[in-house]
């Protein structure tokens, strides 16, 4: 893959309450708040809250690694052996993210910058 894991996104159940502990945690404010996600920057890293996270199915915090072409990448996770799990979709401003599932079932995400 292109640039690496970059961003972690957890689904969380009450988001102003995660949005308190990790501003504490990673000691920064949030770059990006809404009611459907909650960003923070760190270093190159980014670490999301999805409150909308278990109702889609997530179980734990999501590895997303950062593409440059998120069709190709994905369809070579598919031909590898990987599993179709949520299909490519805008998130916003040209954002695009998918994810799939190894044999063992973990999620793999990947994100496309506009």
């Amino acid at each position: 893959m292109d640039q690496g894991i970059r961003l972690f996104v957890y689904p969380v159940k009450d988001l102003t309450r995660a949005k308190t502990l990790y501003s504490k945690f990673l000691n920064t404010e949030p770059y990006a708040e809404s009611s459907y996600y909650v960003g923070f920057r760190v270093g190159d890293q980014e670490v999301g809250l999805d409150p909308n996270g278990h109702k889609q199915g997530m179980t734990g915090p999501i590895g997303y690694v950062y593409v440059k072409d998120i069709k190709k990448s994905r369809q070579l996770l598919l031909d590898a052996g990987a599993h179709a799990h949520q299909e490519i979709k805008d998130v916003g401003g040209g954002r695009l993210i998918a994810t799939v599932k190894d044999a063992d079932g973990n999620i793999i995400g990947l994100v496309q910058s506009p």
